[in-house]
């Protein structure tokens, strides 16, 4: 649905809810416009519905408005909530606001689940315009505030897969314990070859390890120097077979999901933490990567191959930062045998990310933070996350690998998965140029971006008061990165080809990867439609095996979309989690106050970041004073029109903790002052909400007068926004991950 369409036009997407009780119809097309739902159409439709709708009207900003002629396809998964008991009548309040309308149980269809209880209710009659949908309770999942709810909840209303099924058990039971001698058939035996692990404090399962030597290319005195740089990754492949039923549970869940204190693993946990775990002194089946890295950190050679390793040591970020910093303390005397090893990794390290800087590569310096949880669950602390050299020497070691995976895949012209990141596209470099246009600060973007012209912009505002504001407008300007077999380079790492081959025990993308490697070491081919490996077939012309190659190319096409679909669900059902639980940790501090940074600014309200705490809370338009405030779309700021004041992505503020609502996900904060300013008036409706029934004081009634007769002033809202928490950051977030280089977990 373009913006431009013809009025009666007919189209089908899928029902977005809001829970204002409005909704949208989301095409999916590239260049679409969401068509505006109103409450009375979304009476018989719920969150997520599949419609057929007529466009009926346009608002004056051209935005169309639609009517549903039919429902499609109706989502069968369980809606979570909890049971209610109201003037006589059951029901359950979705968790998810979207839903809009409360589900009626019948008393005979409760499964004995208490008042108040978490649940999960399978619909038995759909809701129409004139009644609300009834369900019956399919699942009982205990209280509110038990130790993990968050989790359990999470997972089903993603629909996250967390239990494995019976066949998938069943066959990883009957895999062997151990490594076994047979495997070590057709595999080059690096057994000893000093590989070690480095992974964080917390890592369960070891999916890559590493060594690294000096090396001289050529003879005599015009010899080369440089480094030969292994990387080892457990080889999944050898164990999970295509069509199996452990394959197929992997493929339905995509990839390992992250919580605090929990995983829900890709693999059971015979595979993911035992044998394809690269556990200290156990031998372990691998496959290799073997390069030859140039001192200008080029990779002069590289080849793959199947192997038996044996990882000599399990090191971790912290043991190694603190070993690399001082070769003669207690860490490096313990390490004594591995030091070598070590410092030549660091070695290879510093000219792999001396040729990132040749490349141009993005990367923007970002705080990650890890939530710390006491033993019933709760957050004990957020702390931001150190990333150190030892983080950087694996990170670039991964990369290393991927790069060789792509080149290989790539030279042999067989299909594969490619992790692909786009430029901008040109709106966003349009208002990125805007944006640095308003600034005056005299950088230009080019019609065809390249990753070091950001790069370079980002480097030379470094030091800027406003380089908050500048480095995040620079990070949104780039697009999310995806699977695709379609392969378009990779524009936040400046690579040409790039796939994801370091981490097939928790992404299946790499475990596709692995297969086509392996079939191409044999000279031949991997088919993704029958998961069969055969010899490299002769070219033939006919209409037969014309049609066979362009199925195999949709049957990779859909791998990369659902791949690429279920990475962001993961991110988005830990993001969830994550939320509810900042919210409950919050709520232990409502009416205090802390020094914080604006982090985002939207046309009804900033975001601010807490200095202590790393979390983000809304300050909403109507807590900045008594007068217009103009959102500022180029300069993403706002501005009094009648003081002045600015308001914008960098700004040094102090707030008070005014409102927590855990359904919703949400922190109010009231601003109390900008850094270095007066104490601003204090009685707003945010201050009145935290008094929690103290009586007032004499100051407060003054302060409540003096807000009032303010009031008595018409003050404007911003037209066309409904107040809400919708930051419109899909672009910032995903793509900065592969981008910037600095999430944890390793994820490259």
């Amino acid at each position: 649905m373009t913006a431009g369409a013809a009025l009666l036009s007919e189209v089908e997407g899928s029902v977005i809810g809001h829970r204002d009780g409005h909704g949208f119809v989301r095409t999916g097309d590239p260049g679409s416009v969401d068509i505006y739902l109103s409450p009375q159409e979304m009476r018989a439709v719920l969150h997520r519905d599949r419609v057929r709708v007529r466009v009926v009207r346009f608002d004056r900003k051209g935005r169309p408005e639609g009517r549903v002629l039919e429902i499609l396809e109706r989502k069968r998964a369980p809606i979570i909530g909890r049971l209610l008991h109201e003037a006589g009548s059951w029901l359950v309040a979705p968790e998810d606001k979207r839903y809009g309308q409360d589900i009626l149980v019948p008393k005979n269809a409760t499964a004995n689940a208490a008042v108040g209880q978490v649940v999960a209710v399978e619909l038995t009659e759909p809701p129409s315009m004139y009644s609300q949908p009834v369900g019956r309770v399919t699942e009982v999942l205990g209280e509110i505030d038990d130790p993990g709810m968050e989790i359990e909840i999470a997972v089903r209303k993603y629909e996250v897969p967390h239990r494995f099924s019976p066949e998938a058990l069943g066959q990883a039971a009957k895999l062997p314990d151990a490594f076994r001698p047979a495997d070590r058939r057709h595999r080059v035996d690096l057994t000893d070859v000093s590989l070690v692990t480095i992974d964080g404090e917390d890592a369960r399962d070891f999916d890559d390890a590493v060594y690294c030597e000096p090396h001289k290319t050529g003879r005599g005195k015009g010899a080369a120097g440089g480094w030969r740089l292994i990387v080892a990754i457990a080889d999944v492949s050898h164990y999970v077979r295509p069509g199996e039923a452990i394959d197929i549970d992997a493929y339905e869940r995509a990839t390992s999901v992250y919580f605090p204190r929990r995983v829900i693993p890709m693999l059971p946990e015979k595979l993911s933490n035992g044998l394809c775990s690269l556990n200290p002194e156990q031998n372990r089946l691998a496959m290799v990567c073997d390069m030859l890295v140039a001192e200008n950190g080029e990779i002069d050679a590289y080849q793959f191959f199947p192997a038996v390793i044996c990882s000599h040591a399990r090191l971790t970020y912290t043991e190694v930062a603190a070993l690399l910093a001082n070769t003669r303390g207690a860490e490096a005397q313990r390490r004594q045998d591995l030091l070598p090893h070590l410092l030549n990794l660091h070695d290879v390290y510093r000219a792999l990310l001396k040729h990132r800087g040749v490349r141009g590569a993005v990367d923007f310096e970002t705080v990650e933070t890890q939530i710390v949880c006491d033993e019933s669950g709760r957050i004990e602390k957020i702390v931001p996350r150190v990333r150190s050299e030892a983080h950087r020497l694996i990170e670039e070691a991964m990369l290393a690998a991927n790069v060789c995976a792509a080149d290989f895949i790539g030279r042999a012209k067989h299909p594969s998965l490619y992790r692909v990141h786009e430029g901008p596209t040109p709106e966003k470099r349009a208002a990125l140029q805007e944006y640095l246009k308003a600034l005056g600060s005299g950088y230009l973007i080019s019609d065809e971006p390249k990753p070091a012209e950001l790069q370079a912009i980002a480097e030379a505002t470094r030091d800027r008061p406003d380089a908050t504001q500048i480095h995040s407008m620079l990070l949104r300007s780039m697009q999310q990165a995806i699977y695709t077999p379609t392969n378009v380079g990779h524009f936040g790492l400046a690579y040409d080809a790039y796939t994801h081959f370091t981490s097939p025990i928790r992404r299946y993308p790499d475990l596709l990867v692995h297969r086509v490697i392996k079939a191409l070491l044999g000279g031949k081919r991997y088919h993704l439609l029958s998961g069969k490996v055969e010899h490299m077939p002769t070219p033939r012309r006919s209409a037969k095996a014309g049609r066979a190659h362009h199925e195999e190319a949709e049957r990779w096409e859909m791998a990369g979309a659902h791949c690429s679909a279920n990475e962001r669900r993961a991110d988005e059902a830990s993001r969830d989690v994550e939320a509810w639980l900042k919210c409950r940790y919050m709520r232990e501090h409502l009416g205090e106050e802390f020094g914080g940074t604006v982090n985002a600014v939207t046309s009804f309200g900033l975001f601010v970041l807490l200095d202590e705490l790393y979390v983000e809370g809304l300050v909403h338009i109507s807590e900045l004073g008594g007068e217009y405030y103009r959102f500022d779309e180029v300069r993403q700021e706002l501005r009094g029109e009648r003081t002045g004041i600015r308001y914008a992505i960098g700004t040094r503020v102090r707030v008070q903790v005014s409102r927590v609502d855990l359904d919703a996900r949400k922190i109010d904060f009231r601003l109390v002052r900008e850094e270095g300013g007066s104490r601003l008036p204090s009685g707003t409706r945010a201050t009145r909400r935290v008094a929690r029934g103290q009586p007032e004081d004499a100051e407060a009634q003054l302060d409540r007068v003096r807000h009032a007769d303010r009031a008595l002033k018409p003050r404007a809202a911003p037209r066309g926004k409904a107040p809400g928490r919708d930051r419109r950051k899909g672009a910032a977030s995903a793509a900065s991950q592969d981008a910037v280089q600095a999430t944890p977990r390793k994820r490259r």
